[in-house]
């Protein structure tokens, strides 16, 4: 399915979906044997980057999240590196949308000079709500450190979305810390999409 670049921008949602999954499975998800960071085995690699990185990637998945925030979203922030593609992308294309949708990126560890600050972005008053955005999720641990530092700094946090869920314990960490977790795409459903082509 090819859509001109020019028409990306309004082209409707479930084909934008479509478009996506197809992105995916061209640049950014891969079968084979792996050893992932964590030393594990896996049968599959996904780096999201490659999307979230991709002029018509990024685009797409920044339409597609910006749709799925709850109306009473001041912000979107995320852990350094994986969400800061994402966060940009969302509130720019917000911008184009009328929402004013403020990017927050949260550093692993605090800077060593000037402000020493871990949160990146405009300051926004305290009580905001921000929407944790993550490439892939696996654990969950980064988004919860994310999720953490923001709201240190006086955010409401309730809510998570990522471009993929690889479906190996983040969704249970999340719902057992009262957050609520939305993928775009399961790892389930990449699969499956990946072996129809």
């Amino acid at each position: 399915m090819h859509v001109p670049l020019t028409e990306l921008p309004t082209v409707d949602l479930t084909t934008l979906r479509q478009m996506l999954l197809e992105l995916i499975c061209q640049v950014a998800y891969k079968e084979g044997d792996f050893t992932l960071s964590s030393g594990q085995k896996s049968d599959y690699y996904i780096n999201g980057k490659q999307v979230t990185l991709h002029a018509q990637g990024g685009l797409m998945v920044a339409r597609v999240l910006l749709d799925m925030l709850p109306k009473s979203t001041v912000g979107v922030g995320g852990l350094t590196l994986g969400a800061d593609p994402m966060v940009s992308a969302v509130s720019v294309a917000g911008a184009y949308e009328g929402r004013s949708i403020t990017p927050l990126i949260i550093r692993k560890k605090a800077k060593g000079h000037g402000t020493q600050a871990y949160i990146e972005g405009p300051t926004l008053p305290e009580g905001s709500a921000v929407v944790i955005l993550e490439d892939v999720v696996t654990t969950g641990a980064s988004a919860m450190q994310a999720v953490e530092r923001l709201r240190a700094a006086g955010y409401v946090v309730g809510e998570i979305l990522s471009l993929v869920d690889r479906q190996q314990g983040g969704r249970t960490l999340y719902e057992a810390a009262g957050l609520s977790f939305r993928p775009i795409f399961t790892i389930e459903q990449i699969k499956a999409y990946w072996r129809s082509r």
